[in-house]
């Protein structure tokens, strides 16, 4: 597979799932702010753009409609929802030769109208545009996946969208890991990575932040689980790699990665979970960072630009 069809695979992947994660946080932190009049606006609206990466504007108090007009429609912003479909569409543009019909159709139509459905939010709220965000990202997934064959593009395609669904949930989780055990916010992290009716299911309506963490970080059922997404992003390095191991069992870097973190935290004892948990996330995070580094260096830039000296012509 060419490489730029490869890159353009693993970004379709990460966009998609960043604007799928991003309108559902976003929804569930709307009906917050709309419905408890003890929030904080502002608070609640800076710390909800601290967990997507989003700077907030200086000296600007934010609200609920400023906080949609930043994360959900800004176009200049890679990170908002717009501006994440727009990228899809792009990169699904230029590699419709690997791309299924029925997947461009689906994220041509979204991109088409996201104009109109912006302005109806735009008076009668936003969480019409967020559901047929969601509702678009989950057609594009099941298009995907009964469309396209097993090949190395549907692994960059998984593999994008894995990584990018376990930083997500790793955001979430350094949200609120200054809150008391019994805290409300723990029902609002579930609720905003789509986890809470599994949640409760599987603990019997416990809640509990210790079950809470080990439920998002730990559980090997539930796909949106960051340990579920690094053993299937795991997966698709290791598939990508097949064939290319010497006898010593060496690793490329982005696989040795993802391997360290994933059996980090399969082996880790429950007891020890809550034990320095900030430290524990943030060194996720930048696992995660220096995965996506790692996977492009190898496999999208992996020649770099050759400049030739002595070759000059005399005349």
């Amino acid at each position: 597979m060419l490489a730029r069809n490869a890159e353009s695979l693993y970004w379709i992947g990460r966009y998609v799932e960043r604007a799928d994660d991003t309108a559902r946080i976003l929804n569930v932190s709307v009906h917050q702010l709309l419905e408890d009049a003890s929030v904080d606006p502002d608070q609640a609206s800076r710390q909800l753009l601290a967990v997507l990466g989003i700077p907030p504007q200086a000296g600007v108090e934010l609200d609920v409609w400023k906080l949609t007009e930043l994360v959900a429609y800004a176009k200049e912003n890679a990170s908002s929802i717009v501006g994440s479909i727009t990228a899809a569409r792009e990169n699904t543009r230029g590699a419709r030769e690997v791309v299924s019909t029925e997947m461009w159709e689906c994220l041509n139509a979204t991109w088409n109208a996201v104009p109109d459905r912006q302005r109806y939010a735009r008076r009668a709220g936003p969480h019409s545009f967020l559901s047929f965000i969601e509702e678009r990202a989950a057609m594009f997934a099941g298009l995907a996946d009964s469309t396209m064959s097993r090949d190395d593009g549907w692994l960059f395609l998984v593999l994008g969208r894995s990584v990018e669904r376990a930083d997500m949930v790793v955001r979430l989780l350094l949200s609120r890991v200054q809150d008391k055990a019994s805290s409300p916010g723990w029902i609002t992290v579930l609720r905003s990575a789509g986890a809470q009716d599994t949640y409760l299911r599987t603990y019997r309506g416990a809640l509990d932040a210790g079950r809470v963490v080990q439920f998002l970080l730990r559980d090997t059922l539930f796909p949106r689980s960051v340990f579920h997404a690094l053993r299937q992003a795991e997966s698709c390095l290791d598939q990508l790699a097949r064939g290319t191991h010497g006898r010593g069992n060496e690793k490329a870097e982005a696989l040795r990665l993802l391997g360290r973190a994933r059996s980090e935290l399969e082996f880790l004892r429950p007891a020890d979970l809550l034990e320095d948990l900030p430290k524990r996330l943030r060194g996720l995070q930048t696992t995660i960072r220096e995965t996506g580094e790692a996977v492009s260096v190898q496999y999208f830039h992996s020649s770099p630009w050759v400049a030739w000296h002595g070759a000059e012509v005399s005349l």
